[in-house]
């Protein structure tokens, strides 16, 4: 089984490779991934695992340069915040607009099942919040683009959205931070917390073990968009902070954020996937480490 993760050495990415190979023994998986947010720490050792440091951009040709079949394409590798999308535009077109475009013609080209990471912050405001921000705008039209190449050419594909994704591994520092990662490098400093105004916006925090354990399960079972992976609960950043029971501060709202964040996971759910990890019993076992 030759399978292609995109941002193989990401939080999310790494997670993944670790999860299909726990999965299927008999597998090669070749990761591309540029670092932009993925580092070498993040590595599996593990002889089944190739890395290739280069662009989605260039997919087609790293491909052919080393030759072989592909039978599925894992896509997590693209720009993935909200408010610094409005300062890198032209970083957010190529990643996402160029590199997937990229991707989506190699998985076709090669028969090969597309697993895509899909954002979540399309669902937000009854479906409005697509044109939000670039990122969100961006995204939303790979689905299309996805759909619609399926439709033309017969791709094989699933489109599974990510829900506020947290645990090891995550980044925890500078702008492309998670927002549980900043809090827990804060609780371990004595910090306060630093909440974004008002607070009263609403995230479905969700484990990155869940997640990967959806997108396996999608990969294995599902077909098509609209596969949301999410705890399916919705929590105030302003109560996630108190869950850590440490000051806290509020912040300035950031532009293009939306206000409120739940996952509809019936089909997901319906694949016969679960979510396991609960927020607050995550949140109780990092403050119990730090007493």
């Amino acid at each position: 089984m030759q399978v292609l993760v995109t941002g193989g050495a990401g939080f999310v990415g790494s997670r993944l490779i670790r999860g299909l190979l726990a999965e299927f023994g008999d597998i090669h998986i070749v990761s591309v991934d540029n670092y932009f947010t993925g580092t070498l720490a993040n590595h599996v050792d593990d002889e089944r695992v190739e890395y290739l440091h280069d662009s989605t951009v260039n997919v087609r040709k790293l491909w052919a340069d080393r030759g072989g079949d592909l039978d599925a394409v894992f896509h997590l590798g693209e720009y993935s915040r909200i408010p610094q999308s409005f300062d890198e535009p032209d970083r957010v077109w190529e990643y996402n607009m160029y590199g997937t475009k990229e991707v989506v013609a190699l998985a076709q080209e090669h028969g090969a099942k597309l697993v895509y990471a899909g954002s979540s912050s399309k669902f937000g405001n009854g479906g409005q919040d697509e044109n939000l921000n670039p990122y969100a705008w961006i995204k939303a039209k790979n689905v299309e683009y996805i759909r619609n190449v399926s439709d033309w050419y017969g791709l094989d594909y699933v489109v599974t959205y990510f829900y506020n994704v947290y645990g090891p591994g995550q980044i925890t520092d500078g702008p492309y931070a998670t927002v549980i990662g900043i809090f827990e490098r804060q609780y371990a400093k004595g910090e306060p917390l630093t909440v974004v105004e008002p607070g009263t916006q609403t995230r479905d925090f969700t484990h990155v073990d869940d997640i990967v354990s959806g997108i396996i399960t999608c990969y294995r079972h599902g077909s098509g968009d609209g596969y949301l992976l999410g705890y399916g609960k919705e929590r105030s950043l302003l109560s996630v902070a108190q869950m850590f029971g440490a000051p806290y501060v509020l912040i300035p709202a950031r532009r293009g954020e939306r206000t409120q964040g739940q996952a509809d996971t019936s089909k997901a759910r319906a694949l016969g996937w679960q979510p396991t990890v609960d927020l607050p019993d995550y949140i109780a076992r990092i403050t119990g480490e730090h007493t």
